[in-house]
């Protein structure tokens, strides 16, 4: 027997993100509706023109958008940074060596904590309309310890992220040449097989261009899809080295010159901003508006992660930016969802047509500028993963 199909209709404000279905960027619709098949969007239009249905849902008035897609998260790890990020609010500076911290207590951790641990932080993401999320190992620094948390990832995302090069391994801090070797060698065999994607922290304190070159090029060798974490606390050769290899994305982009922004938009590679990041900080926020003025593409993401960004709400990060990098509520809802989908390199979500992923948020709100609007209320009113209702 099959899946019944389920008609939602009473919809107030539809976004699509496909530009021929209705108004703007977004192909905004008005009184609208969807059906659902399986996982799949069978059908999108006006309400008055719905196909019939096995099961009706009455969403009374509120808007509609395609569940948020999170292209930059860092969620297989285990301890606590509070004191860390306590000290930072009170004067400290942000430095990447944080991040040997949650190290020790990732590889000190069980399997069970670790699965316990994401599939905790997946559910919170998805009750805020998070459908679709990136997950990167990095925080083991070890060959095993950077399989197992890529084996552990892949049982909720098919977007894993080999992030062996996040930082240099505490054992190897007096050899970091020993360790890219390791990183692009055992590591990477042991590793590749669990990703779909390679990154680097191309960083004062991380690794070098060079270094940075060599990590990527090693993975892209081995069927690996790059993407690059680049110019957040300095200037520096991420962003370039990102567009001349292809990389999917360049997340953070908060340092850029002129130079950057114009490969960029220049290239399919993706600005993924990263809010959340800055906001936790206390540093300067990227300028969206820049990168958007020159054409480029952009993506927001939360950056989850224990150190410098612990949120999983797509929603703040909208309001975020919509208040501290110069995007429209529009512009950061479409980064939020077809941006990340971009990012991913995804046509299958991010988007409200017919045959995408039956991916939905209904928000609590007659439109979706409400999540800029209404910042830190939540506006979960329902969400559909696959075509499940999951809230």
């Amino acid at each position: 027997m099959s899946n019944p199909t389920t008609l939602i209709t009473g919809i107030g404000s539809l976004v699509t993100n496909d530009p021929g279905q209705g108004a703007g960027p977004l192909g905004l619709l008005t009184d609208a509706a969807v059906v659902l098949d399986g996982d799949t969007v069978a059908w999108v239009g006006p309400a008055a023109d719905a196909p019939a249905a096995d099961v009706a849902f009455d969403a009374q008035g509120r808007a509609l958008l395609p569940g948020f897609v999170d292209s930059h998260a860092h969620l297989v790890f285990a301890g606590d940074r509070t004191a860390e990020f306590n000290a930072r609010m009170s004067g400290q500076s942000y430095t990447a060596g944080g991040i040997r911290t949650t190290v020790a207590a990732t590889r000190a951790a069980t399997d069970a904590e670790l699965d316990a641990n994401l599939g905790r932080f997946v559910r919170e993401a998805l009750r805020q309309g998070t459908t679709t999320i990136e997950c990167k190992s990095g925080y083991g620094l070890t060959v095993a310890d950077e399989a197992r948390a890529l084996r552990i990832a892949a049982q909720y995302t098919p977007e894993t992220t080999y992030l062996g090069a996040h930082v240099v391994a505490p054992e190897f801090a007096d050899d970091p040449a020993a360790y890219v070797d390791l990183v692009t060698g055992e590591m990477l065999d042991a590793c590749a097989p669990h990703a779909r994607w390679v990154d680097v922290f191309c960083e004062k304190g991380a690794f070098d261009g060079d270094q940075a070159r060599a990590v990527l090029t090693a993975g892209i060798e081995r069927g690996l899809t790059p993407r690059v974490h680049a110019n957040q606390l300095t200037y520096g050769p991420g962003v370039q080295l990102a567009v001349e290899l292809g990389a999917a994305s360049a997340d953070h982009c908060t340092h850029l010159t002129d130079e950057d922004v114009a490969a960029l938009a220049g290239s399919a590679t993706v600005a993924t901003l990263l809010p959340g990041a800055e906001f936790s900080t206390r540093a300067q926020y990227p300028d969206a508006r820049r990168l958007l003025d020159a054409g480029a593409v952009v993506a927001l993401s939360t950056d989850c992660n224990p150190g410098s960004s612990f949120t999983s709400s797509m929603a703040f990060c909208i309001a975020v930016a919509v208040r501290e990098m110069g995007m429209t509520p529009d512009e950061a809802v479409w980064a939020a969802t077809a941006g990340g989908a971009h990012a991913l390199r995804r046509g299958d979500v991010g988007v409200v047509a017919a045959g995408a992923r039956a991916d939905l948020l209904l928000l609590d709100a007659p439109s979706h500028v409400h999540l800029a609007y209404r910042p830190g209320v939540p506006l979960t009113a329902a969400v559909w993963r696959s075509g499940a209702r999951e809230v």
